[in-house]
């Protein structure tokens, strides 16, 4: 039988995007440029070209969500549309986006916004990228810059998304470049520099905001993997998590918020990260399909850096079946209940994704609570959004029991 529990006041419930993933033709940005290299043809299946078109069409996803009762929505700023060439500002695309923060007020969404969600414009990975010796600095310049976007009308910022993928992503594309395959690096290796410059980019950008604008409540939102260990895996499940999730965490203690982002588990052995076990329930990016990840990783943030407020700014399952998503979700929120009623100080929920976007190298993995047509960029709602939406308005969560545990959702 459902079950249902009530929001806390003023708590945040949304809906997350990221530029490149929806807005289409992010034709100045280093992910754009390595989608084309031709270095990964077995990641990168297609191309993001148009991708779902929201930088025309972010009015209609604004006017759905708000419609589906949501009142918040995260989406991403694009540093490479902002800035094209170094030291060079597009008035327009600054328009472009105050517009969008405009238009969400006007619709009674509460935006948050991402300040860098995986891309940058070309010419800073050409220089070296987050390993250059001015990438903090570049960074933060940027951030002063696109002030006028969130000078009003924003109350939460994320200034880097999955900082800790984002070192990854460097210390793997570090070593395709170096002729080793991808499948070949090692689950836990985070670029050393890429790590220590993303965490002084985002001290940089705290301070810039908060000099700005100190009204703002400003954090970071990290991956979540709970690492689960296995046959004697004990060490080597903690060395990952060290480098994987805690260093990450622990630089955003003092923050106004951290964001959580779960999925899954992972499973380690005294060798390193396993395989997803034989014969387990996977989603369609091939991980396990494990609701309680969301209340583990609360859970693990909240011990790491507890005097910070939690907010989940991702949270949800790629399938194609969206009375999975339902069950699966309904599980995670259950997570997500059991650990307010513990006394977790959670701020707010934003499931991933709003759209079946574009999910790095393969538009397959569709996320989205919406979906989207891939030639007429015609929306259609789920289910689950109209589920997850009703809560927006009523600020209360009927969850949903999940029968499908024992039933194969490959």
């Amino acid at each position: 039988m459902p079950t249902s529990f009530q929001l806390p006041e003023a708590f945040l419930w949304g809906a997350s995007t990221a530029a490149h993933q929806i807005e289409g033709m992010n034709v100045n940005s280093d992910f754009w440029a390595f989608e084309h290299s031709g270095l990964l043809p077995e990641r990168f299946r297609e191309m993001s070209g148009d991708a779902c078109d929201s930088y025309h069409r972010w009015r209609e996803d604004m006017d759905l969500l708000a419609e589906l009762g949501f009142t918040d929505y995260r989406f991403s700023i694009e540093w490479a549309r902002i800035e094209p060439a170094p030291g060079e500002f597009s008035n327009a695309e600054i328009a472009h986006y105050r517009r969008m923060v405009a238009g969400a007020i006007e619709r009674g969404l509460r935006p948050m916004l991402t300040l860098h969600h995986f891309t940058v414009p070309r010419w800073f990975d050409e220089q070296g990228g987050w390993e250059s010796e001015d990438a903090v600095e570049l960074f933060g310049r940027f951030v002063e810059a696109a002030a006028p976007i969130f000078a009003s009308n924003v109350d939460h910022i994320c200034t880097i998304n999955e900082p800790n993928m984002v070192a990854r992503f460097a210390a793997i594309r570090k070593a395709v470049l170096a002729g080793n395959v991808w499948e070949e690096v090692g689950t836990d290796k985070y670029d050393e520099a890429a790590t220590v410059a993303l965490i002084n980019a985002h001290r940089r950008a705290v301070g810039v905001i908060r000099r700005l604008t100190p009204h703002i409540k400003v954090g970071w939102s990290v991956a979540i993997a709970n690492h689960h260990a296995v046959d004697g895996g004990e060490l080597k499940a903690a060395e990952i998590a060290s480098a994987a999730r805690d260093v990450f965490v622990l630089a955003a203690d003092g923050d106004d918020w951290i964001g959580v982002q779960a999925y899954t588990r992972v499973f380690v052995g005294p060798d390193g990260q396993l395989p997803v076990p034989e014969g387990a329930q996977k989603t369609l990016t091939g991980w396990e399909y494990y609701p309680p990840a969301l209340g583990e990783s609360i859970r693990s943030v909240a011990r790491l850096v507890p005097r910070t407020p939690i907010i989940v700014t991702e949270n949800g399952i790629a399938e194609s079946d969206d009375a999975v998503r339902v069950a699966y979700t309904s599980g995670a929120l259950a997570g997500m209940r059991d650990a307010l009623a513990a006394g977790i100080d959670i701020r707010g929920y934003y499931h991933w994704s709003a759209l079946d976007n574009y999910e790095w190298g393969s538009f397959v993995p569709t996320f989205g609570l919406i979906a989207v047509d891939r030639k007429t960029f015609v929306r259609t709602p789920k289910p689950s959004a109209a589920w997850l939406g009703a809560a927006g308005q009523s600020r209360a969560i009927e969850l949903i029991s999940d029968d499908l545990m024992s039933e194969s959702v490959v």
